[in-house]
């Protein structure tokens, strides 16, 4: 997942028909999975994401150069009916591309389910107690939520794997008129239709300027009983996630003021 802005991993240079994404020193893996992402979209579902053109990942600081495709983002800008319905779309053909026997082969994405479920019980030890409030109560009404949540108790999933973007920020989906394309495939890897979907619905950037229409989206997505059931519990997560990014991020002025209080009465709604 994205924290919103101001927390860059790489830099992006922009020419007329190519990108170069150069990476930070110490990348974590980024420029491995992004290389993987669209080397497999460019055989399983050529037209979605950017062509692979050359990638260094020796070098200290590595790159990945790719072609530059046509559309403005979707964040920041009202959605209409043609735009989320495109949007769904381009999920489904993302989360269909890469067959099973390939995907075996893919390594889980970072910040899964028990990847963000490490990071919240260190967050309610080092940042719970330093909010009070009506946000400091409902992390308290979120941690009570996990402690019994079928997510905590370390049972694989039962819902399909799917190759996963691994970042839900609005930002990632272009639009050319048409079609939504995707972009930023840094933390992307094997994952799950629910938690990809709640990756979407819950970042911070689908709601708190022009909210996305989430019943419309989610009814374009086609999702199992199983899947339908995890999606649930997996915005609930990600909703706690957000909070408390937002939460220790509140000194620096990335969202509009009172987007944490926003987050808590979302995450609070998600809960009842």
């Amino acid at each position: 997942m994205d924290s919103g802005g101001g927390w860059g991993t790489h830099a992006v240079e922009l020419a007329a028909d190519h990108v170069v994404k150069r990476f930070y020193r110490e990348d974590g893996g980024r420029a491995e999975r992004e290389w993987r992402a669209l080397t497999l979209l460019a055989a399983h579902a050529p037209g979605l994401a950017p062509t692979p053109r050359s990638t260094d990942r020796e070098a200290r600081g590595a790159t990945v150069v790719m072609s530059r495709l046509p559309g403005a983002p979707l964040r920041g800008a009202a959605l209409g009916e043609k735009q989320v319905r495109a949007l769904a779309e381009a999920v489904n053909e993302l989360y269909a591309a890469v067959p099973g026997n390939v995907l075996r082969r893919v390594p889980v994405r970072p910040g899964q389910q028990s990847d963000l479920i490490a990071r919240l019980q260190g967050w309610a030890v080092t940042v719970r107690p330093h909010v009070d409030g009506a946000v400091g109560r409902a992390m308290d009404e979120g941690l009570r939520w996990l402690a019994r949540s079928p997510l905590s108790s370390g049972a694989a999933a039962r819902v399909p794997a799917v190759f996963g973007p691994g970042d839900g920020n609005l930002g990632n989906y272009l639009w050319d008129g048409s079609r939504v394309r995707v972009v930023d495939f840094e933390d992307s890897g094997r994952s799950d239709r629910a938690f990809e979907l709640a990756e979407i619905t819950e970042h911070v950037g689908g709601w708190v300027e022009h909210p996305l229409d989430v019943p419309a989206f989610l009814n374009g997505c086609d999702l199992t009983a199983a899947e339908e059931a995890r999606l649930g519990d997996c915005r609930r997560l990600l909703a706690l996630v957000w909070l408390f990014l937002l939460a220790r991020d509140r000194e620096h002025v990335r969202n509009p003021a009172g987007t944490v209080e926003r987050q808590a009465e979302r995450l609070r709604e998600l809960l009842t």
